[in-house]
C-alpha cells in the first residue's frame, strides 16, 4: 500500500513508519517546506501537531491550535481535490474532547467537555470535513497518554521514578487513560484495512487506572518507592494551564474499537510497562 505519513519524526510517527516499513508498504514522509503532490495514496496517516508539553502561553497556546486545526485543514481540502484521492484519511486526536470528567465513563458517544484542549480537539476533528465530504473515509483517532519508554509522558516520568523521587500528582485520584504505543501503531494498522470504521475512535486501553494506580504500578515494576507526591498547588505553579494535563480525570472507554474486533496486545498496565521497561 502507498501511504502518506505526516508526523513521521514524533512518537507514534516513528514506531508506525518502521512497522508499515518492515511490512513492504511504500512510505513517504510529508515534509510541509517541500511542495508533494497528493495525488495517488492509497491512504494518509496525519499525525503532525506541535507537542503540548510546556507552559501554555498565549503564543504556544496558538501554536498548538495552528499546528493541529489548519494544517489537518490544509491537507484534507489538498485530498478532496486531488485527481486521485486516498480511500482513507487516518487523523491524529485526542481524548482531550471530554475535558475534565471526574470517574464518568465515557465513549465515543458522550458530549464534548470544556476548556482549551477541548476546543482544539473540536477544530482538529472538524478540519477534516472536505476530505469526509469529498468521500475519504475518515477516522479520527482520540489518543489517550500513549506510553513508550523513549519519547512522551513516560520518558519524562522514568528518571525520578528510578532513583525513588516519584509519587502521586495531585489526589491521585484522577484518571488517566493510557495505550502502549505498540497497541497505537497496531490499531493504526488496523484501521487502515477496516471499511467500517470512520468518526471519532478512542484509542486507549480497556483498562484506564488512576494516577495513584499508575504511581504505585510503575515504582512496582521499577522496585522502586513512590512516596514524594507532587501537590496539585505546586503542579499549577510548575505548569500553568498546562497543569490541567496531570490534574484532569478522564476515564475513556475503547467502545468502537472493541466492536470492530480489535483485540488489545497490551490491555493492562502492568503488562505494558514490564514490556516498554525491558525492551
Amino acid at each position: 500500500m502507498k501511504i502518506l505519513v505526516t508526523g513521521s519524526s514524533g512518537l507514534i510517527g516513528m514506531a508506525l513508519v518502521e512497522s508499515l516499513s518492515r511490512q513492504g508498504h511504500a512510505i513517504t514522509r510529508y515534509n510541509r517546506a517541500q511542495p508533494l503532490a497528493l495525488d495517488g495514496f492509497e491512504a494518509v496517516v496525519h499525525l503532525a501537531g506541535k507537542s503540548i508539553a510546556s507552559r501554555w502561553t498565549k503564543a504556544k497556546k496558538q501554536q498548538i491550535y495552528s499546528s493541529r486545526v489548519d494544517l489537518t485543514r490544509e491537507l484534507s481540502n489538498g485530498l478532496a481535490h486531488a485527481t486521485h484521492p486516498p480511500r482513507v484519511l487516518i487523523c491524529a486526536s485526542a481524548i482531550g474532547f471530554y475535558g475534565d470528567r471526574g470517574s464518568e465513563m465515557l465513549t465515543e458517544e458522550s458530549p464534548m467537555g470544556s476548556g482549551f484542549l477541548t476546543d482544539v480537539v473540536t477544530g482538529w476533528e472538524s478540519a477534516t470535513a472536505p476530505a469526509s465530504q469529498a468521500g475519504i473515509r475518515v477516522a479520527n483517532l482520540r489518543f489517550g497518554i500513549v506510553l513508550d519508554a523513549r519519547q512522551g509522558a513516560l520518558a519524562k516520568m522514568l528518571p525520578p521514578f528510578k532513583i525513588g523521587a516519584g509519587g502521586i500528582v495531585g489526589s491521585g485520584r484522577q484518571y488517566w487513560s493510557w495505550v502502549d504505543v505498540a497497541d497505537v501503531v497496531s490499531v493504526i494498522e488496523h484501521v487502515l484495512t477496516t471499511d467500517s470504521i470512520r468518526g471519532p475512535l478512542n484509542v486507549v486501553s480497556p483498562h484506564a487506572v488512576t494516577n495513584r494506580e499508575f504511581t504505585k504500578t510503575l515504582g512496582y515494576v521499577l522496585r522502586r518507592p513512590t512516596i514524594m507526591p507532587l501537590p496539585a498547588v505546586v503542579v499549577k505553579i510548575l505548569f500553568g494551564e498546562m497543569s490541567h494535563l496531570l490534574l484532569a480525570s478522564t476515564r475513556v472507554l475503547p467502545v468502537r474499537l472493541a466492536a470492530s474486533g480489535y483485540r488489545f496486545r497490551y490491555p493492562m498496565l502492568d503488562e505494558s510497562l514490564r514490556q516498554l521497561l525491558c525492551r
